[in-house]
């Protein structure tokens, strides 16, 4: 390889893991979203531990991208060849695993589903109108989705105040406020003479989930991409570097 094609082939790995770091700064950032938001369907899934590990795992991957990044930016431009070694293993390491979790997720979606009914189906029998972080989400979900319970309103009939009132009362969340009168509130219980919803969340919140998976999806994808040009880069200026000079680099 001549002299031009061995710098541009560093200015372009350079490029690329620059590119790279940005990618995991993003899959961090997502993945904190989803942990910390307490305004999404996500809180309603705290219990669910398959959620809460795919969150932590998202925040690993995506500073251990950082972390590679930042190596590969100083393998490239300093030509050091253990560190484009190491930057060529872990993306190999880092693509094998990102394969690996896609299918889990894809053979694993039945599992999910069944999970998640589960789960709203608990929230929904103990919702007591207290307004606590999880019942605060399902109140604002039914409100902004205009729905009322998971398949129907009827899921809402094993629930201990709607039984004790005789049904009732039904969550004020899932008042149909288009036709409704008079004064409406966004928490707790209302008298059952309200126009309720009578479509479910289900499909509403799928359709949310299937969105923000794309969204995961379209990210991992991409980063798929920059870390296989990432390893063909590396391997090329790692093959073409005859002799280091660590001269070059800082010393703090």
């Amino acid at each position: 390889m001549g002299k031009g094609c061995l710098t541009a082939t560093k200015y372009f790995l350079f490029l690329f893991n620059l590119i790279f770091f940005l990618c995991g700064a993003v899959i961090m950032g997502f993945g904190l979203w989803l942990l910390l938001d307490n305004q999404s369907f996500i809180v309603v899934l705290n219990n669910l531990t398959t959620v809460k590990v795919a969150c932590y795992i998202l925040i690993g991957v995506g500073a251990f991208s950082m972390l590679m990044g930042f190596l590969g930016c100083l393998g490239a431009i300093y030509e050091i060849r253990c560190l484009l070694g190491l930057y060529f293993t872990c993306l190999l390491v880092i693509l094998i695993a990102q394969i690996t979790a896609g299918a889990l997720i894809y053979f694993q979606k039945d599992v999910l589903h069944e999970e998640t009914s589960k789960i709203v189906a608990k929230v929904l029998d103990n919702y007591t109108g207290n307004n606590s972080t999880t019942e605060q989400t399902w109140d604002f979900i039914q409100r902004n989705m205009e729905c009322c319970g998971w398949t129907g309103r009827a899921d809402w009939k094993d629930n201990a105040i709607v039984i004790n009132s005789s049904m009732q009362l039904f969550p004020c969340s899932c008042q149909n406020v288009s036709v409704a009168t008079g004064n409406f509130s966004d928490s707790g219980f209302c008298e059952a003479e309200t126009p309720v919803y009578d479509v479910g969340c289900a499909d509403s919140v799928e359709r949310w989930i299937l969105t923000n998976i794309g969204v995961v999806l379209g990210i991992c994808l991409g980063v798929a991409v920059i870390e296989l040009l990432g390893m063909i880069l590396s391997i090329c200026l790692c093959k073409n570097i005859h002799t280091e000079d660590y001269t070059k680099v800082p010393k703090y």
